[in-house]
């Protein structure tokens, strides 16, 4: 399982060159950082992948997951999931239904719900199963987020700054626990961030520059 990028440019609508060429490939259970200012194009290129660019962009290249390219795929059918900065729990659904909410439709009935109560047996937060995000802790609602992402059984990660509205503490702690999970799971990851603490060991580095300049693999 890999996630690539071949040739990858992307222009405005004007036809000018965004940001690119791009050339990376990301192994299952890596994960690719990517680095720049504001403006630099890290947005838009997780949005290239996601297939969510806006209209006023277009790219060449080709975009690969499992050695299919995904040009043409529409965004809910890449299985390509995204971790923002913000858990994006639904606060109307308790934590077991909001963990059931992404396990495939192909899991029916009672199936579900043990489904999900597993997951929380698995983060020892089992006695939150009936509570709602409102009512647990900033770092127990970042873990929720995190294993309803990968009960929706994804093929490759985008990480859009995930730690960065978490205190220090609780930013270590949450770091290694979705490091782990993408290394546990086997995942290609790719991840924005600002800090250098966010940055794997002996990990792999993009770093963007605000355009016209072209983004550098490092």
């Amino acid at each position: 399982m890999a996630l690539s990028v071949s040739q990858l440019t992307i222009q405005d609508q004007q036809g000018l060159l965004h940001i690119g060429p791009f050339n990376f490939n990301i192994e299952a259970g890596q994960i690719l950082t990517l680095m720049g200012a504001s403006g630099s194009g890290k947005s838009t290129l997780l949005n290239a992948i996601a297939g969510h660019l806006p209209p006023s962009f277009s790219y060449d290249g080709q975009i690969l997951l499992q050695q299919q390219c995904l040009n043409t795929v529409p965004p809910h059918l890449r299985r390509i999931a995204i971790l923002f900065q913000d858990d994006l729990l639904f606060p109307h659904l308790n934590i077991w239904q909001n963990l059931a909410f992404a396990i495939p439709r192909s899991v029916t009935g009672k199936a579900r719900k043990e489904r999900a109560l597993k997951v929380l047996k698995q983060l020892n937060l089992i006695e939150l199963q009936n509570s709602y995000s409102a009512q647990i802790s900033g770092g127990q609602r970042a873990r929720i987020s995190m294993m309803r992402l990968l009960l929706s059984q994804p093929k490759a990660i985008l990480l859009d700054e995930p730690f960065s509205k978490l205190d220090k503490n609780l930013r270590y702690d949450f770091r290694q626990f979705v490091f782990e999970q993408i290394q546990l799971q086997q995942i290609p990851a790719l991840m924005v961030t600002h800090d250098d603490a966010d940055i794997p060991v002996n990990g792999s580095v993009i770093t963007l520059n605000p355009k016209p300049q072209q983004g550098n693999l490092c």
